[in-house]
């Protein structure tokens, strides 16, 4: 009987999509598959040096303007490339849309070129017989309101990125392709930049010759009020701002950004550049930014950056994430990440380790050099802990899937990203590295920690700022050489499978438990107020936004339950007008109570009560000591965060 009715079902089915299938009658084009004609790169010495001169100066409008001389070797057909796979990125966020007037010339005359139909970054042109070199002019126009992506060129900065204003020559690895830059900067304005200038003539800088893949790798951060300072001898803190008045660091400020080049150099053993440039940009005007670079980062903080710095933390764990990079991600990379040129996809699935582990030290180092101090570092990783519990959509999404969230979403803001979740591999990294760290010290009896894995995994030459890849298995080998342990298993649970709740495990095993208090602390006051929001998602499962503005809502949260969404307006709560403070009275008078918050909210041009189930109170996530008896009054986490050269 069950077979019977199986069988009919399966010829029902059978039947069914014969009939939906397209008739006979009509037309039916076949598929024709486009044709690569793009050379395949190869690791040659491509044949000549490329000049490359940036007209820099037309910061009021935002425009750079570009003349690039590329040698050729021969008649014929010739494609170049604008880079779409950009490191420190992830994913295909080159700029093409931003480049314009675009001409080509040879011996005189100007030569007619084609985009790529398939493949958009690429252009095609013919070389006449008889020609040395070509001649691209075009321009770069910058964002210059931020729903045009971000702003590079600022009334009294710029960020010169060699990516965005240059072509390359397609069937050659980039590292083969030499090149000349020569940048030419507003009056009075200084630059820095990892790449060093062989020649300075007024405001115009000629850079020494490198590859394209290191001209790339070396960006400029420009501007009319400029500082350098010396943090050792080969590492260098280049700062811009918007104004003067916010370029006054004192020594006491300048004091943690030496120690953590040193606390650095120590976790590490070894300084994988021959020199280090800091770019910091103090600025509301230009875009912000924090993107690593092998011997330099670019760093986008508050203008108030030292101006307010009594006031908290702020964004002072963007240079020890950035300057971690030289080690983690572009010394040591992923082999699906290191691609031979910028036209070939990555593969992102270690992002857990080049960001995740990354993440972990930067906190870890900005509390050993003091730009942290340990109770804000300790109260970031409440906030990361419980923001990570958030995450619901880890019981159908892994750790692993995050990674792809770059090319999938393109950092993009997301209706639910509790449930879609987002570039997790961040703070969820964090979290799985820590536990690693106090796994290590405890299976080793405080012998070894995560530190020797860094060493022994990310060390190298001193000086070497080539590029060594790696796969997963080398990570596991590396573990299990610092302290034998089932590695494997422990990665395929936090990394590779679904799960009901974050991996915390590392706060206990550490001497801490997550707990929640009625009180913000000042790593969290400091945070809304960088964002411009009111954080509740402990509370009701809602970030508000400015004016009332639902900024997120947490999936299936009270708030989420009670049918808020993000975009809604609220206008009232408990029949008073809103107002940040009016629903935090709200939430904490309601605590204990059986009743609702009734929340009045527009949506559209409709206005809806909205009944919030909650009774609470006020909820931020914390981190309290293990008092216990026989406890260890200085647990694993009190000696990671113990500073090392000093």
């Amino acid at each position: 009987m069950r077979t019977a009715a199986f069988l009919g079902l399966v010829l029902s089915l059978t039947l069914s999509a014969s009939a939906a299938a397209m008739p006979d009658h009509l037309s039916k084009p076949q598929y024709v598959a486009p044709q690569d004609t793009i050379p395949a790169p190869q690791d040659i010495a491509y044949p000549g040096t490329m000049q490359l001169e940036v007209d820099a100066r037309d910061h009021d409008q935002g425009i750079f303007r570009i003349t690039q001389t590329i040698p050729v070797a021969k008649a014929g057909p010739l494609t170049l490339l604008y880079p779409e796979w950009l490191p420190g990125n992830h994913a295909p966020r080159g700029e093409i849309e931003k480049l314009t007037g675009l001409e080509f010339t040879a011996g005189g005359q100007t030569l007619a070129w084609v985009r790529d139909n398939v493949d958009v970054f690429a252009f095609h042109l013919t070389v006449p017989e008889g020609v040395s070199q070509i001649t691209a002019t075009f321009q770069f126009v910058s964002a210059t309101m931020e729903n045009q992506g971000r702003i590079v060129m600022a009334p009294s900065m710029l960020n010169l990125r060699w990516h965005q204003v240059s072509l390359y020559p397609a069937g050659y690895y980039v590292r083969q392709i030499p090149v000349q830059a020569t940048a030419l900067y507003p009056d009075g304005w200084q630059a820095a930049s990892a790449l060093r200038p062989k020649s300075t003539s007024g405001n115009s800088v000629v850079y020494e010759k490198t590859d394209y893949d290191t001209l790339v790798d070396s960006p400029v951060f420009a501007g009319q009020y400029f500082q350098t300072i010396a943090l050792t001898s080969r590492v260098h803190l280049n700062i811009v701002a918007d104004d003067a008045k916010f370029l006054q660091p004192s020594k006491t400020q300048i004091a943690p950004h030496v120690a953590l080049v040193k606390e650095a150099e120590a976790l590490f053993g070894s300084h994988p550049y021959d020199r280090y440039d800091f770019l910091l940009a103090l600025t509301e005007d230009m875009g912000g930014i924090g993107l690593e670079h092998h011997r330099s980062s670019e760093n986008g903080v508050d203008r108030e950056y030292f101006t307010d710095w009594d006031s908290g933390p702020g964004r002072r764990n963007l240079l020890p994430h950035e300057m971690t990079h030289s080690w983690n991600g572009k010394y040591r990379r992923p082999a699906g990440m290191w691609t031979p040129d910028f036209r070939q996809p990555m593969r992102d699935n270690l992002l857990w380790v080049y960001e995740g582990q990354t993440q972990f030290w930067g906190y870890v180092l900005g509390a050993r050099s003091g730009l942290y101090s340990k109770q804000d570092t300790l109260d970031a990783f409440a906030a990361i802990a419980a923001d990570m519990d958030l995450r619901v959509g880890r019981t159908w999404r892994p750790l692993v899937d995050t990674t792809h969230d770059p090319i999938i979403a393109a950092r993009r803001p997301k209706p639910w990203s509790s449930w879609q979740r987002s570039e997790d591999y961040y703070n969820e990294g964090l979290l799985i590295w820590l536990e690693a760290d106090q796994i290590i010290r405890r299976e080793s009896g405080g012998r070894k920690s995560l530190g020797d894995f860094a060493r022994s995994f990310f060390g190298g030459r001193n000086g070497d700022w080539g590029v060594r890849t790696y796969e997963e298995q080398d990570v596991v080998i590396a573990l299990n050489a610092v302290q034998p342990y089932d590695w494997a298993a422990f990665i395929a649970d936090r990394v590779h499978a679904t799960s009901s709740e974050a991996p915390k495990n590392g706060l206990v095993l550490g001497g801490y438990r997550l707990v929640f208090v009625d009180t913000p602390s000042a790593y969290i006051l400091a945070n809304d107020k960088r964002r411009k929001q009111l954080d509740l998602s402990h509370s009701i499962g809602l970030v508000m936004g400015g004016k009332g503005m639902i900024k997120s809502v947490i999936w299936d949260s009270p708030a989420f339950r009670a049918g808020l969404k993000a975009g809604l307006t609220i206008s009232a709560v408990n029949g008073k007008a809103y107002s940040d403070a009016a629903l935090k009275q709200a939430i904490e008078e309601n605590r204990g109570q059986d009743g609702p918050i009734e929340i009045f909210a527009k949506n559209g041009e409709a206005y809806h009560n909205f009944m919030v189930d909650h009774s609470g109170g006020l909820r931020y996530p914390a981190l309290e000591k293990n008092t216990e008896e026989g406890a260890d009054q200085e647990g694993g986490i009190d000696r990671l965060l113990q500073p090392k050269t000093r």
